[in-house]
């Protein structure tokens, strides 16, 4: 149900990104919110980071946005997801940014399927924080840590994984994505 590959990003698409990332005024990020719809509103208690959603624009964002579609291909091909749209954003995680135990998808919702986490940070230390904590179900309070170190991709089931963001020591960055299905699908 997951997948952790610390070299997951040609250093290629991981340079693109960062020229990306360095270009983007501090005023491009808003205040990351939580829920959908009409539901929708900033918890300081649950997530402190900032996003600023990926429109493909930045040759490391078209880029990765090409990069996601062949993924999407190659899943339905070979995993059957039915697999429909993408959607992403660059979090930025200030010293002392976190976001808390959540799921990315309620069960049976059928929009968000698999979710995918990648990193931009280099010469990422052991003491810089900012760790992403994959748990296996609701039960399990270790979990797996994740440095979110330059390259690493992360892709999991949305609803099936809870996960957090430790606390970060340095400024973070990663791009977060979700694959949906079609809203008329009745895959899974």
């Amino acid at each position: 149900g997951y997948s952790i590959t610390p070299t997951g990003l040609s250093q290629d698409l991981i340079s693109l990104i960062q020229q990306d990332i360095a270009t983007l005024h501090t005023s491009e990020f808003t205040p990351a919110s939580i829920g959908r719809h009409d539901d929708v509103g900033l918890n300081r208690f649950v997530r402190t980071d900032s996003i600023c959603w990926i429109e493909g624009t930045m040759p490391g964002c078209s880029a990765w946005n090409e990069w996601m579609e062949e993924l999407k291909e190659y899943l339905n091909r070979r995993l059957y997801l039915g697999l429909f749209a993408f959607e992403s954003h660059i979090a930025q995680y200030q010293p002392g940014n976190f976001y808390k135990r959540h799921v990315d998808a309620f069960k049976g919702g059928n929009n968000r399927v698999l979710s995918v986490v990648s990193y931009f940070n280099s010469g990422w230390g052991p003491y810089d924080g900012g760790e992403l904590v994959i748990y296996q179900n609701e039960l399990d309070l270790q979990g797996i840590q994740v440095t979110p170190v330059a390259g690493t991709l992360v892709v999991f089931l949305s609803e099936d994984f809870p996960h957090e963001v430790l606390p970060a020591a340095r400024t973070r960055y990663s791009i977060a994505g979700w694959f949906r299905q079609n809203p008329g699908s009745d895959h899974l």
